[in-house]
């Protein structure tokens, strides 16, 4: 009987710290809004490198954290939900544009803020919007470029 109660009791504890990594996992990957902030959306061409959790940044600092991504069956776009954090209000004209860190960096999201007067309200949409440069179709055109202009000086 006493060896029943000594499982018991662990099996408790372990189930108490995988609950714990749950909660812990699901609020660094930013899959719930934090309290203290408000989603909006946003459409982009290609959200390349962009997943759950990724920074949402303002002139180099974090705002907020991507929240969930999806595509339009019919416009054919990616819809970026994010959050920002209260007290940040940005005004109706607003950018979003998803930058890279750097030639072996992430992505993020960038916002630029525009000068309106008028502030978006949660939960809508940003819709000036520049989706993500891939690395790989730059490096072909640049290449194909290159092989262009040998060609053209060899005729």
């Amino acid at each position: 009987m006493n060896e029943n109660a000594t499982e018991v009791a662990v099996g408790g504890a372990v189930l108490a710290v995988a609950i714990g990594f749950l909660v812990y996992a699901a609020q660094a990957t930013g899959l719930g809004a934090p309290a203290g902030s408000y989603e909006l959306r946003a459409a982009f061409r290609s959200v390349e490198g962009v997943k759950l959790g990724t920074d949402v940044r303002m002139a180099g600092v974090k705002v907020g954290t991507v929240t969930g991504l999806s595509l339009n069956p019919d416009t054919f776009m990616a819809e970026a939900r994010f959050t920002v954090r209260d007290g940040i209000l940005l005004p109706d004209d607003s950018t979003v544009l998803i930058s890279s860190e750097g030639l072996l960096g992430g992505n993020f999201v960038e916002i630029t803020p525009g000068g309106s007067p008028f502030n978006l309200q949660p939960g809508a949409e940003i819709e000036d919007t520049q989706g993500a440069v891939s690395l790989t179709t730059l490096l072909m055109k640049f290449v194909g470029g290159a092989a262009g202009d040998a060609l053209k000086a060899g005729e």
